[in-house]
This record gives structure tokens, C-alpha cells and sequence, in this order.
């Protein structure tokens, strides 16, 4: 498959067919699955989409199984529809992440526009990973040294103090900082703090 995939689990043949109907009408690839042993043996969760859960599944809850994709590190967002609209499983679904929580039988309209804003949320995830991704592979161009200085120069600290809490040259340090920024691939202070900032990576305490 290509382009992003809608997995869809309920245990109602009925609503799989019917719903699978109207998203590949919309233009959209659909997988079903009717329970979430079914979804988490089967589903390829590395491709692009996003999840429609049944809130109440034969095997777990919706919550349930959205909980559990969470602990397995699984990002692609989730919309729920259910027969049932309680509001306490609607505030636990939505702290969660869930894209929507939609009562059946859920407006053509309303599901389409839910799909669309979770793949628009995907694609946005994924990309932001990719970002982080690449700072963290230009990161790991540094050498042991580079990155001692380069936790001392996200702290704000001068070429010179740098120099004298690491007892090398200033000019050494000079080279080194030109280095980082090069491998980097920044061009000032303020990126590298930036990078530092999207990497989780914190500064040396200033005394």
C-alpha cells in the first residue's frame, strides 16, 4: 500500500463493511480488523494513517488497546466511535491523545473531517520525528571533546571560560566550536541552543 491507511477495529461485520464502503469512496485505504488481538497481530502500525477503535471490543477495551499501543511506542493517532457515549471514557480517550470520540451511528461528514484532521496530525508527527531525528544523527558526528565543549557553550559560557573550566587553550576551544557549528551544520549560538533544546540535552550548571 501506499499513502496512509485507515485501521479500523470493531467486532460488527455490519459497521466494518459499511464504514470501509464510505472511506474508500472518500479516496482512502482501509484494513479492518474485529478485535484488537486481530489489529495487533496483523496491523503494519509503521505505515502512515491513523486508528478507528470501537470503544467496546470483544477481547479489551478501546481504551484499553489504545493504552497498550501507547506502551508498544505505536504514534499513529486514533479516532473512537462508539454506540456509547459516556463521559468519563470520553475524558480518558481525549487526555490520551485520541483525535475524536464520535457516538454511533457517527455523520458521514463528521467521520471523513475526523480522518482528515488524524492524518494531517500523523503526517506533522512523523515529520517532526524525522527533524529530530536528523539533529540527533549530526549530533553524534561529534567527537567525545566537541561535545564536552559543546554542553559548556549551550550554558552560555565565553570561549575563555570554557577554555579555563576545561583547562585547554583558547584557541583550541575556538577550533573546536568552529567544528560544532560546521557538523552541526548551524550557524549561531542561538541555533545550537535551540538544538540542544529539541535534542533533551542540557548545559553544564553555570556557578
Amino acid at each position: 500500500m501506499t499513502g496512509p491507511v485507515v485501521h479500523f477495529v470493531d467486532d460488527d461485520e455490519a459497521m466494518r463493511k459499511a464504514t470501509t464502503r464510505l472511506l474508500e469512496a472518500a479516496g482512502h485505504q482501509v484494513v479492518t480488523y474485529a478485535s484488537a488481538h486481530d489489529f495487533l497481530t496483523c496491523a503494519d502500525v509503521s505505515m502512515a494513517g491513523c486508528v478507528i477503535l470501537d470503544m467496546r471490543l470483544p477481547d479489551r477495551s478501546g481504551l484499553d488497546l489504545q493504552a497498550e499501543l501507547a506502551s508498544l511506542g505505536v504514534q499513529l493517532p486514533v479516532i473512537f466511535m462508539t454506540g456509547y457515549g459516556l463521559i468519563p471514557d470520553t475524558v480518558r480517550a481525549m487526555q490520551r491523545g485520541a483525535v475524536d470520540f464520535l457516538t454511533k451511528p457517527v455523520d458521514a461528514q463528521t467521520l471523513l473531517a475526523s480522518v482528515s484532521r488524524a492524518f494531517a496530525q500523523d503526517a506533522a508527527s512523523r515529520a517532526e520525528r524525522s527533524r529530530r531525528e536528523q539533529l540527533r544523527v549530526r549530533y553524534e558526528r561529534l567527537t567525545p571533546r566537541e561535545r564536552e565543549v559543546f554542553l559548556h557553550l549551550i550554558s552560555g559560557q565565553l570561549n575563555k571560560q570554557v577554555a579555563a573550566d576545561l583547562q585547554i587553550a583558547e584557541r583550541t576551544i575556538k577550533l573546536h566550536r568552529a567544528n560544532i557549528l560546521e557538523k552541526l551544520e548551524v550557524d549561531s549560538m542561538a541555533e545550537l541552543g535551540r538544538m540542544a533544546v529539541d535534542l533533551g540535552i542540557e548545559p553544564v550548571p553555570r556557578t
